[in-house]
């Protein structure tokens, strides 16, 4: 899928397997940006509206009894639905930069490989959710299995739904998200995740200016 986020705005997400340090780098990347004067709207999936937090919490809590894969998948694609259209692209379309922790690829990864549904259906699936809004620029923080849940465990971190998954199905919702990022690469910046925190920060960061200069660009034209 390729990105038709309308201009002027900006969207940006974070991806990567859980424990990567997502949270961490959009909330750095947002205040390095509003510290340069820019409106930015920080926002994460599944979320970001009333009826997204609460499909949140039916898909990633507890107890919740059983959720087959459709009906995960679709769960997902409902919120984003309301994400697309009630938050990112009215915030894309007043030119603001949108950063997001998760979006469509992590559906991508998760229900079309890990759980087996398969990638063109559930891309599809999200594609027809958000009428085809697809990021300007996905940065990926790769992360080993491993590693990923000793980070989300450390201290008293309880893992929800999905983290608590075995290693061999993190591994290959690491694998799908490596597969997405060579198939367009365009789209992708992926980096370690094991990388120290403040570089990390400078690789995106001088990424994302890249990218402000050519969309400036390009609206100038």
């Amino acid at each position: 899928m390729t990105s038709s986020a309308p201009a002027p705005g900006l969207f940006i997400a974070f991806e990567g397997g859980d424990g990567a340090g997502k949270s961490t780098q959009a909330g750095l990347l947002s205040q390095a940006l509003s510290d340069a004067g820019r409106t930015v709207v920080r926002t994460r999936e599944p979320g970001g509206t009333p009826v997204g937090e609460k499909l949140r919490s039916l898909v990633l809590e507890h107890g919740q009894g059983e959720i087959d894969a459709k009906t995960e998948a679709l769960i997902f694609a409902a919120a984003r639905a309301a994400h697309a259209s009630q938050v990112i692209a009215p915030a894309l379309l007043r030119g603001d930069i949108v950063i997001s922790d998760r979006y469509a690829d992590s559906s991508i990864a998760y229900q079309g490989t890990g759980r087996g549904l398969g990638t063109d259906a559930v891309a599809s699936l999200n594609d027809w959710a958000t009428s085809s809004l697809w990021p300007d620029l996905t940065v990926l923080l790769d992360v080993a299995p491993a590693e990923g849940r000793l980070r989300r465990t450390a201290g008293a971190a309880q893992e929800d739904r999905m983290e608590s998954e075995p290693d061999d199905f993190h591994a290959a919702i690491r694998g799908a998200f490596l597969e997405l990022a060579a198939a367009a690469p365009q789209r992708y910046l992926v980096l370690p995740a094991g990388d120290d925190v403040p570089g990390l920060a400078r690789a995106i960061a001088q990424r994302v200016q890249e990218l402000l200069q050519h969309h400036a660009a390009m609206g100038a034209a």
